[in-house]
């Protein structure tokens, strides 16, 4: 970047030669361009007849899914408007765990909508005015007018809710067992408190992948479940209702943390030393043992002399577990975790497990702790052909399960199958033509153009929908659209996704939570925001040796160019 200096028509120099840089008009059109083409790549991963995208990581590894966040994180992208849509697809999977794809295409339509008004001369700033006007609408229309109240003990309304979430998924064709198996694990691991609710999924409910066998095998297990066996091979591997202890110590003898060096005098200071050791470990399997526990579970190593006294007194040993593994056991069993065999006292044993087993599947020994009393935590056993399978079958049911987790933390429902996003259309399009009676200024300005383009833009879900079953978008959006304008309390009617008819949502039974369009349209309409406010891109490039010389050269050739043009001590003598 160059400026004339105070009258003077020698250039300055203000930002380095190799840096490139984008304004003004050709930088939004820059972030618009690179938003359409995420969108565009995962346009087909939209609804029941979705097309799979096989995605190769840097590590050689394939996945194969119609998952919106799992396509995206897995793309290596250069542009920076391209990763802000990325990060946009990765938040709505933090927050509601569904309609990942969703907010991308709309992000994207939003931003293409824009573009003819930049064209033509319009503001940023009067776009974005209209867009975050839009956006309050959109969700006081879907508060108030487009949802519906579910009860949440209806075990058969919550069940449907899951499916139609399942629907677009590869797991659709064993929706029945899946939706079971999702409602039961959200179900599982609900703790209501103090008249709050708590459910998390991610620490308390594990998915657990065996290769082989059927979808059909995969079940809920009331408990946990790990891949371990018993330290010897003389303790039991079936008890019932056990005695459980869990502990965060090793039963073990103390090392040095660093090198340690003993030096012994004689010989009997030796033995004495290693009777030492065997008294200690003695010492902490009498602690155990003394609250007659019939099963130890410990995050830490168990020695060889330790298992030979648990296993002589009868108590199963199982070791080196992983922290979450041991407070899903504490809270599945009602165990205490003790960090100190010495410790150890009677309300710290779990007696809340109906059966400790070790069971062989495959090449593989599991230990199960099943048929808990009242378990505050589970696994989810999957079984399928291959690991691919497997992937894809936990992403599924990580959406099933959260939508599960929306519904019960907010419990009203909007229909699915575009007709949300076509009721908006509608609304915000009957908002922006009421100019003349409504007392409302806005619309009296150009921002009402923009306005219009947000109700064109959610038109895009139902569109794309259409397009991906192979049906004809123009007449079907044209008479969806007539059914929503005719009455307002139309906004059920939407398209089915497997046919590309236009369907009753009510009839239908394709429902999705509140809290997930909410966080879509949230996302996508201020995310367009950010993008347009960008007006200026400037991406810094390293130097020029060092581009050309590759890494480190440019230094080594710079300082041997000083070390040739160092003066010699002749020169200095002349």
């Amino acid at each position: 970047m160059m400026l004339g200096g105070g009258g003077s028509s020698q250039p300055i120099m203000v930002l380095n030669a190799n840096t490139k840089r984008d304004q003004g008009k050709k930088a939004q059109f820059s972030n618009i361009f690179a938003a359409k083409t995420i969108a565009d790549t995962i346009r087909t991963c939209l609804g029941p007849r979705a097309m799979l995208k096989m995605v190769l990581d840097p590590m050689g590894g394939i996945v194969l899914t119609n998952d919106g966040n799992a396509i995206l994180r897995e793309i290596q992208v250069q542009h920076p408007a391209g990763k802000s849509m990325i990060e946009i697809s990765r938040t709505q999977d933090e927050e509601v765990g569904d309609g990942t794809t969703s907010v991308i295409i709309l992000a994207g339509e939003l931003l293409a909508q824009t573009e003819q008004y930049l064209q033509q001369g319009l503001h940023a700033t009067v776009v974005i005015r209209a867009y975050r006007k839009a956006l309050e609408d959109c969700i006081d229309i879907m508060k108030t007018k487009a949802s519906i109240a579910i009860d949440i003990k209806n075990r058969d309304e919550m069940l449907r809710v899951v499916k139609s979430c399942i629907g677009t998924k590869y797991l659709s064709r064993w929706s029945d067992l899946a939706c079971q198996i999702s409602l039961d694990a959200v179900q599982t691991v609900m703790i209501e408190e103090h008249g709050r609710r708590e459910i998390d999924i991610k620490r308390y409910a594990r998915f657990e992948k065996i290769p082989g066998g059927s979808i059909e095998d995969s079940y809920l297990l009331k408990g946990c479940m790990l891949n371990k066996d018993v330290v010897h091979p003389k303790m039991k591997r079936r008890i019932e209702n056990p005695r459980i202890v869990l502990l965060d110590c090793s039963l073990e003898y103390k090392k040095g943390e660093s090198q340690t060096s003993l030096e012994f005098s004689g010989e009997p200071d030796f033995t004495r030393m290693l009777q030492l050791e065997e008294e200690s470990i003695r010492a902490m399997c009498q602690d155990v043992i003394a609250v007659k526990p019939d099963v130890v579970v410990t995050e830490k190593g168990i020695s060889d002399v330790a298992a030979h006294y648990l296993a002589a007194a009868g108590i199963s040993a199982v070791r080196r577990t992983k922290k979450s593994d041991n407070n899903r056991i504490s809270r599945a069993t009602g165990a205490s975790i003790v960090n100190d065999t010495a410790d150890l006292k009677e309300e710290d044993v779990g007696t809340g497990c109906g059966l400790f087993e070790i069971r062989k599947i495959g090449d593989e020994y599991y230990t199960f702790f099943d048929q808990c009393k009242n378990p505050k935590a589970c696994t989810i056993i999957l079984r399928g052909a291959n690991k691919d399978v497997l992937n894809e079958i936990e992403r599924n049911f990580q959406d099933a399960m959260n939508v599960t987790r929306n519904v019960m933390l907010e419990p009203r429902l909007t229909p699915g199958g575009g007709a949300v996003e076509m009721a908006l259309s509608r609304a915000l399009d009957a908002m922006s033509n009421s100019e003349g009676t409504s007392n409302d200024e806005f619309f009296k300005g150009v921002e009402k153009y923009p306005y219009k383009a947000v109700s064109r833009a959610l038109e895009i879900i139902p569109r794309t929908l259409i397009q991906n079953c192979g049906g004809n978008v123009i007449k079907q959006l044209t008479t969806l659209r007539a059914k929503h304008s005719q009455q307002a309390d139309q906004f059920t009617w939407g398209i089915d996704g497997e046919t590309g008819q236009l369907v009753d949502m009510h009839k239908f039974g394709i429902w999705e939570p509140i809290a997930v369009k909410m966080q879509t349209i949230k996302t996508a309409i201020e995310t367009a925001i950010l993008l347009l406010r960008i007006d200026d891109i400037v991406s810094g490039t390293k130097k020029a040796s060092t581009l050309t010389d590759g890494p480190g050269q440019g230094d080594g050739k710079k300082k041997k160019d000083d070390d040739e043009n160092k003066p010699t001590d002749e020169s200095n003598k002349e």
